[in-house]
């Protein structure tokens, strides 16, 4: 037995318990319906020689798309008039922000899980502790909102990167007798679910903002004060 610890799962019937249990499944969810993406555009060409020729440019996490290159549709049969194209943008700051954020917090959630359920006694007779919790909600709630919205605004700037506005910027698309048809782009349904669960996570944390900093000294302060009876003036008569 480790010294202190005494075993409460009832704590997840209590809003902290239960809010962090939610925080660290969504965390889960929002690096696994991100990280593991996989897709592709693809553009049908035609020029000398070479009828409606498919060529792919396959991208994925972290979506550096500035090195992904379309595949060559054979450039002898082109005439010679293809060269390397590569898509446009590189997207992996946003990303890696949120991804690695949604890490952290599922790492942060596994600690305070532990701490709330086997040291909840240490936890609530050493202020230090909830003090520190509020402050890491509050940083945590934070930057779930800015990693959310820098992703969403990556994700948008994606979609346009590898859709069909590519084309007019092909160089090798332009060349006399070269026409360059987009054919389609897999489905970010799965990236657009990653932006939802990032917005849960920050309403969560937010709201949690509100049941950590009931267990702070800070908001017994705040009772004490507000309970405490009033102190008027003795009234004296004329």
């Amino acid at each position: 037995r480790m010294a202190g610890l005494r075993v409460d799962f009832g704590l997840f019937l209590e809003p902290l318990g239960f809010i962090k249990v939610l925080e660290w499944i969504f965390s889960i969810f929002a690096f696994a319906t991100c990280g593991g993406f996989q897709g592709e555009t693809t553009l049908l060409v035609s020029c000398k020689g070479v009828v409606n020729k498919t060529v792919t440019a396959a991208f994925a996490y972290p979506f550096r798309l500035n090195t992904v290159v379309f595949s060559v549709p054979d450039p002898k049969r082109c005439g010679g008039t293809w060269t390397d194209v590569y898509l446009v943008g590189n997207f992996s700051s946003s990303v890696q922000f949120f991804v690695t954020l949604a890490v952290l917090v599922f790492l942060y959630c596994i600690a305070a899980l532990v701490v709330y359920i086997g040291y909840k006694h240490v936890y609530q007779q050493n202020s230090k502790f909830p003090l520190t919790d509020l402050a890491i909600t509050v940083v945590i709630a934070f930057l779930w909102l800015v990693s959310t919205f820098a992703w969403a605004k990556a994700l948008a700037d994606i979609k346009m990167s590898t859709g069909a506005s590519i084309i007019p910027g092909i160089e090798s698309c332009k060349a006399p007798g070269t026409t360059c048809r987009f054919a389609s782009a897999t489905s970010m349904g799965t990236l657009n679910v990653s932006v939802v669960f990032g917005l849960l996570n920050m309403v969560l944390w937010g709201g949690n903002v509100w049941f950590v900093y009931k267990d702070t000294n800070l908001h017994n302060q705040s009772n004490r004060i507000s309970q405490s009876p009033g102190i008027y003036p003795t009234q004296r008569g004329i």
